[in-house]
């Protein structure tokens, strides 16, 4: 017998982490699958799974693809002073004045941050859910490896929020200029949120669809 198959999951062992406390619980007894199974110690209910996992995801999910489209082609921002009146700015045009300015590297920086980052965790989300949905035993550790890269890149891609909301607390002069945000932003904000939601709705042990959740009843 190989050390594997000497092993015992949770689920066979009928063991329940609560997500909230951490308190490790054992099921002594079969019970009905429709009892509730509340945590000893803060009684927030226990699964084996999160419940509706893909559904969750897929739904953050695809809200999140929608708005990345009008994140990428509507104003995150306007600048207006006493000489050039009001200029709009999207995320690509940003990028463009930034490269045809010369600054490539901050170019690509912002580049990477808010188009490619946010598209590859949308890509990456939807293998993962797809792969999930069909009980998929393909490259089962890299695709482990893939959701904690997308869980651990999270909030980075808030970038271009964080720089347009600090340019319109610091520039600020009245009938002279200023900067204000504009509806793209809220847009990529929600795209970026999203994506979060998403990988935080995704129950990664569905990668291993062999565990099988445990009979409660006999």
């Amino acid at each position: 017998m190989s050390e594997a198959s000497s092993l015992q999951t949770g689920a066979q062992l009928r063991l329940y982490g609560c997500p909230t406390c951490g308190r490790v619980s054992q099921l002594l007894h079969p019970i009905a699958d429709s009892t509730p199974l509340p945590c000893p110690r803060c009684a927030t209910p226990l699964h084996h799974r999160r419940p509706r996992s893909l559904q969750r995801t897929w739904a953050y999910l695809i809200a999140a693809t929608i708005l990345y489209i009008p994140a990428n082609l509507l104003p995150i921002m306007s600048t207006s002073n006493v000489f050039q009146g009001e200029t709009l700015h999207t995320i690509l045009g940003g990028i463009e004045e930034l490269r045809t300015g010369g600054d490539w590297l901050l170019a690509l920086i912002v580049f990477i941050a808010s188009i490619a980052v946010p598209m590859l965790k949308i890509g990456a989300l939807l293998v993962l859910v797809i792969t999930a949905q069909r009980r998929s035993r393909w490259k089962q550790v890299e695709r482990a490896q893939l959701y904690r890269m997308i869980d651990a890149v999270g909030h980075w891609s808030m970038l271009d929020v964080f720089v347009v909301v600090l340019l319109v607390g610091t520039i600020r002069f009245g009938p002279l200029g200023g900067v204000m945000p504009e509806p793209g932003l809220l847009a990529f904000g929600a795209v970026v949120v999203l994506t979060m939601l998403a990988a935080g709705s995704f129950d990664p042990r569905l990668i291993w669809p062999e565990e099988e959740a445990p009979q409660r009843h006999p």
